[in-house]
């Protein structure tokens, strides 16, 4: 056979193993949300969905206090992107469009901390919110991370290259002020790079698990994540039941990715193409 007229198949083939791949622990999460802990473990695993998904629930909801630690997980998650997207833009049009000392020192400060393992945050974390009084607050989880370094480099990037400096400029002339400027011109223009950015923090901030470990104490203030921990033990843990919860959790990201891939694709690629 020609090896030109195979080679495209050969390429879609090998997508469509890596896909089934991917999508595997998603399947099984589901149907494992609707069997019991004993049908789990039976050997071969159960492939299809029972009939244990209600008793799951209720076995769910009487350990945890299961949609108090939702509720929590989405004002957390809707805070930080909120607050992610203000900051970041602000930095990222000052950095992109604005001339003051030490703008390049600043910007690469910013980007310096990007090359700073995660878990070297923990302790030094801890110590700041302990000193706030933010120690089970959940002010303490979307707070520190509002202007993050990745959203600023976005931001600065996004804005030097769809924003024309002479637009600014006019606007300047004109007699706007910097706010004006930046709330009537630059942020209708960011809309792509926000929706980005948007997505990925929320997705971020709603599968953070180590900034609840850290700074979180009570488990009716848990999130999801790490009430989904606490379900775990050594030797009685409820499988069904956390894969029940773990399904519900799931499912909202689920649905966001799959109304909004087209939007996260683009505002990634925009500044490459321009």
């Amino acid at each position: 056979m020609n090896p030109q007229r195979m080679a495209p198949w050969a390429a879609k083939l090998m997508v469509l193993v890596g896909a089934l791949i991917m999508l595997a622990p998603f399947y099984f999460m589901f149907v494992f949300a609707t069997h019991s802990r004993t049908a789990i473990f039976n050997m071969p695993p159960p492939m299809w969905f029972g009939a244990d998904l209600l008793d799951n629930l209720q076995i769910l909801t009487s350990r945890l206090p299961f949609w108090r630690n939702l509720g929590w997980s989405l004002y957390v998650a809707l805070a930080s992107t909120a607050l992610t997207l203000v900051f970041c833009s602000m930095a990222g049009y000052a950095f992109a469009l604005m001339e003051f000392r030490f703008k390049k020192s600043l910007f690469t400060l910013v980007m310096a901390t990007m090359l700073l393992p995660s878990f070297m945050n923990m302790i030094p974390t801890f110590l700041i919110m302990d000193a706030l009084g933010w120690i089970d607050q959940h002010r303490g989880l979307y707070i520190p991370g509002a202007a993050s370094a990745f959203g600023i480099f976005l931001m600065r990037q996004f804005a030097a290259s769809a924003i024309p400096r002479d637009l600014i400029e006019a606007a300047r002339m004109d007699g706007c002020g910097e706010f004006t400027i930046y709330w009537r011109i630059v942020l209708p223009l960011l809309q792509p790079a926000l929706g980005t950015l948007g997505l990925i923090t929320f997705i971020a901030s709603w599968n953070n698990f180590i900034g609840p470990l850290i700074v979180m104490r009570s488990a009716d203030q848990y999130t999801l994540p790490l009430a989904l921990r606490s379900l775990q033990s050594p030797v009685n843990t409820e499988w069904g039941a956390l894969m029940a919860g773990s399904a519900i959790a799931t499912i909202p990201l689920l649905i966001l990715f799959a109304l909004s891939s087209r939007q996260l694709i683009s505002g990634l690629t925009t500044g490459a193409v321009k």
